[in-house]
C-alpha cells in the first residue's frame, strides 16, 4: 500500500476530491444532482483555513458525505510565491471571490445549488467538530433536494 501510495504522489496522479474549475463543479453537480460547496481559503496564510482543511475536509466522514452530496470548488489565494496558481485558475478565484466573497472573508465556505445560488454560508472556521459539520450539511442538502 505504501508503494502504491507512494507512485501515486511521485506520479503526479492527483487524488484530491476538489474540482479545480468552477464550470466544471456546475455541470457535474447538475449531472449528479449534487449540490456546490465553495470553500475560500488562503492555503499558506490563514491558520482558519488550513485548520478547516486538516480537521474537517480531510475527515472520512466528510469525504464520505461529499462524495454523495457535494462537488467541493477550492478557491485559493495563497500569498508565497511558491504557492501561486496558475493564471487561468488564479481569474477564476478573483471573479468567484466577486460574485460570492467582496468582503475577502477567510475562510468563507458557501452551499450552492447546481445553478450557483446561495443556499448557506459559513464564516471562520466553524464552532462545530467534523461530525457535527458534516451532518449540518447533509441535513441542508437532504433539506434542498
Amino acid at each position: 500500500m505504501k508503494t502504491l501510495l507512494f507512485l501515486i504522489f511521485t506520479m503526479g496522479i492527483s487524488v484530491s476530491p476538489w474540482e479545480a474549475n468552477f464550470e466544471n463543479a456546475k455541470k457535474l453537480a447538475k449531472e449528479k444532482n449534487q449540490f456546490i460547496l465553495l470553500n475560500f481559503s488562503g492555503s499558506d496564510w490563514c491558520i482558519p483555513c488550513i485548520r478547516m482543511h486538516k480537521e474537517i475536509f480531510t475527515d472520512a466522514g466528510f469525504l464520505k458525505m461529499a462524495d454523495q452530496n457535494l462537488v467541493l470548488v477550492n478557491a485559493d489565494f495563497p500569498r508565497n510565491k511558491k504557492n501561486q496558481l496558475p493564471v487561468d485558475i488564479k481569474k477564476q478565484n478573483e471573479a468567484l471571490a466577486d460574485q460570492y466573497n467582496p468582503n475577502g472573508r477567510f475562510p468563507y465556505i458557501l452551499l450552492l445549488n447546481a445553478e450557483g445560488k446561495v443556499i448557506k454560508t459559513w464564516e471562520g472556521l466553524p464552532d462545530e467538530t467534523p461530525t457535527q459539520f458534516t451532518a449540518t450539511v447533509k441535513q441542508i442538502c437532504n433539506a434542498n433536494h
